[in-house]
C-alpha cells in the first residue's frame, strides 16, 4: 500500500510541475488549472490514496461508478461526471455531483432541470463539445452552440458553466492545438454574447495525452486518469 501511495504521489507532483510548466509558456503564470482525477475502474483504496494526497475531485465515466463511489467515499471530495449521460439515469446522480461535463441533448437538459428543481437545487454543467465530429464520441457540433445555448436560456435549474470536449486520440499536435484553440474560441465567442444565466467559467479539455498542449491553448479543467493510477486493469 505504501508503494502504491508514494507511487500516487509522486505522479501528481509530476502533473502539478508540467501544469506550471505550461501555463508559464502560455503565459498564464497566474491562472490556476483543476485537476480531475478520472477513476473510471479504479479501486476505492487506490482513489482513498489520491485523496490523502490532496486530490480533491474525481470523475466518472458511468452513472453506476459514480453513485458506488459517492456512497462509499461519501461528500468529502467533489465528483464529476464525465461521460455520457443517458436521460433515465440523471435521477440516480443530481444533486451528488458538482459539474456535469457532458450536457449534449436538449432532452437531457430538460430532465437535468426538472429533477433539479424536485430537489431545490440548480445542476451546474458543461456543454459537451465534438469539435473534431468524430463519429465515436458524443457532444454537440460547434455550430449548433450557440442555437443549443438559446433553447435551454429558459430553464431555470440547470447553470451553463462552461464547455467540455474530448479530443481525438492521437499524436497529431497540429490536430490537437487546433481542436482546443477552436473550443477557446467559441467559449470567448459566447462569452462576448453576454447571455444571462450563463457563464464561461470553465473549458475542461485535456487528458493524460495531451493534457499540457490542452493548457497551452487554454484549458483550465484536465481530466486525468492514467497518468495519475497507471494503466487500468478492464
Amino acid at each position: 500500500m505504501e508503494g502504491i501511495k508514494i507511487s500516487i504521489q509522486n505522479n501528481i507532483i509530476a502533473i502539478q510541475e508540467n501544469i506550471e510548466n505550461a501555463l508559464k509558456r502560455s503565459g498564464r503564470e497566474k491562472e490556476k488549472v483543476e485537476l480531475i482525477a478520472v477513476t473510471k475502474t479504479i479501486g476505492i483504496d487506490k482513489i482513498k490514496e489520491a485523496i490523502d494526497v490532496g486530490i480533491l475531485d474525481i470523475g466518472e465515466n458511468r452513472v453506476q461508478e459514480l453513485e458506488t463511489k459517492y456512497n462509499l467515499i461519501g461528500n468529502k471530495i467533489n465528483y464529476h461526471m464525465i461521460g455520457h449521460l443517458q436521460t433515465n439515469k440523471v435521477k440516480n446522480i443530481i444533486g451528488k455531483t458538482r459539474l456535469i461535463h457532458s450536457l449534449d441533448r436538449i432532452s437531457l437538459a430538460m430532465e437535468l432541470d426538472k429533477r433539479a428543481k424536485n430537489i431545490d437545487k440548480v445542476a451546474e454543467v458543461l456543454l459537451q463539445v465534438n469539435v473534431a465530429e468524430e463519429e465515436s464520441k458524443f457532444g454537440l457540433k460547434v455550430e449548433e452552440v450557440l442555437h443549443f445555448i438559446e433553447e435551454i436560456l429558459s430553464l431555470n435549474n440547470i447553470k451553463v458553466r462552461g464547455l467540455m470536449t474530448v479530443a481525438p486520440f492521437t499524436s497529431d499536435k497540429i490536430l490537437l492545438r487546433k481542436v482546443f484553440r477552436t473550443l477557446n474560441v467559441l467559449k470567448k465567442d459566447i462569452e462576448s454574447r453576454n447571455y444571462g444565466n450563463l457563464s464561461m467559467d470553465y473549458l475542461s479539455m485535456g487528458m493524460t495525452n495531451d493534457y499540457e498542449l490542452a493548457i497551452e491553448e487554454g484549458s483550465n479543467m484536465i481530466r486525468i486518469g492514467s497518468a495519475i493510477f497507471g494503466k487500468r486493469n478492464y
